[in-house]
């Protein structure tokens, strides 16, 4: 058996936890959500968008990029809920309704990104190049209920309305920069980490000698 088989639909945590089953699962996606909520006040404002620069792309994509699809995925729906009923896990410490105003469709849009990065790392795509690839498609899940809520939500907020080149003024050429930035960050972390398990934790030895050869 190679480590490539030995490996296959595990994820960095999958291999580092020693632990499984229904409660490992669920310590697993609240502490997703909190790192979300962690990052989320790394916040930072433009003067000519109602949407903040913040840390929770980056985190959405590291979790679920690590710990999988499923978990990953709920993650960040446990972070919706939590934010929605009050907790103030939003950007800047916001929560409830807040959110709805001009970033709901961003937060709403990091589900299907965990779940797509989660079930793209659980086949290996974690450990090199394609991650790059997987992350950029994540992110452009985000992107596109985020910028369809903003655009309704212009549409109330501004009288006449607002073109949906305006909505991409302030929703979307802002933030490609900033978020491309996070992917690479991402696309070096992970592959790296995996490495150091590689060379140094004795498992990665078994995994690749179930036998016990040399």
């Amino acid at each position: 058996m190679t480590s490539a088989v030995s490996r296959q639909n595990r994820t960095l945590f999958d291999v580092l936890v020693p632990y499984s089953g229904i409660w490992a699962n669920i310590a697993t996606i609240i502490v997703g959500s909190l790192v979300i909520a962690a990052f989320a006040q790394l916040r930072f404002s433009l003067p000519w968008t109602p949407v903040p620069i913040t840390g929770q792309t980056f985190a959405v994509l590291l979790v679920a990029a690590t710990v999988g699809s499923r978990r990953g995925g709920l993650a960040a729906a446990l972070y919706l809920f939590e934010g929605s009923i009050g907790l103030p896990f939003w950007a800047g410490g916001a929560s409830g309704v807040a959110w709805s105003i001009t970033s709901g469709g961003y937060i709403i849009g990091f589900i299907p990104a965990a779940f797509l990065v989660g079930f793209l790392a659980e086949r290996g795509w974690d450990r090199g190049p394609w991650l790059l690839a997987a992350l950029v498609a994540a992110n452009a899940l985000i992107y596109v209920p985020g910028v369809w809520w903003l655009h309704h939500e212009l549409q109330t907020l501004i009288p006449g309305g607002s073109t949906f080149d305006n909505t991409l003024e302030l929703g979307l050429w802002p933030f490609i920069a900033g978020d491309l930035a996070k992917i690479v960050l991402v696309s070096l972390a992970l592959p790296a980490a995996w490495s150091l398990y590689d060379r140094y934790d004795p498992r990665a030895r078994r995994d690749r000698n179930p036998d016990g050869n040399p």
